[in-house]
């Protein structure tokens, strides 16, 4: 990472803790914030995603996985926008779903950087066991009003303090010879 993305993922991560900061104190009427919130990420990441492919990665060897992944974002965006409506339950086993499955293949990812052999799979194990954590509490609190937004607002926070360990690690430099 250079220093000025260094910098832009800090503010970045700042903005991210803010927001569940006010998730978590402001918790009432907080489904239709998340789910704009969710649904926007979403959308711009992969909107962000396909010009890069179609800038960049339609060249590269697999490229067509990262056109894959930027439909997947933005249908994913759209979807969200698309359930605004619809009762809080369905929101909190979306929410569960989303994280649940990102905890997995953080976990899935983890194992593979662990055999491997490299240094920073302890932090990804984590990171994949908390997803799963706030998918599992989504499912145990979901009579619960405000659980959608402290049960976000959490897992913002955290997604934030990770960010911003990220942005202070030292970058692995690898020499071909």
């Amino acid at each position: 990472m250079t220093k000025f993305q260094r910098i832009k993922s800090f503010f970045a991560a700042l903005i991210i803790f803010l927001l569940g900061i006010d998730l978590i104190g402001f918790p009432n009427g907080s489904s239709s914030r998340v789910l704009s919130l969710l649904a926007l990420a979403l959308t711009f990441s992969g909107l962000n995603t396909l010009a890069y492919f179609f800038n960049m990665a339609r060249f590269m060897v697999n490229g067509r996985l990262i056109l894959f992944k930027g439909l997947v974002l933005l249908d994913l965006g759209l979807f969200s926008v698309s359930i605004l409506s619809v009762p809080n339950i369905y929101i909190l086993l979306y929410l569960a779903t989303i994280h649940a499955f990102a905890g997995l293949v953080e976990i899935l990812r983890a194992m593979e950087s662990r055999r491997v052999g490299a240094g920073s799979w302890k932090l990804k194990f984590f990171h994949g066991l908390v997803d799963m954590i706030i998918a599992l509490s989504c499912i145990v609190f979901f009579k619960k009003e405000n659980t959608i937004g402290i049960v976000y607002g959490f897992g913002l926070i955290y997604s934030a303090i990770c960010r911003m360990i990220s942005c202070f690690r030292k970058t692995t430099l690898t020499y071909i010879q």
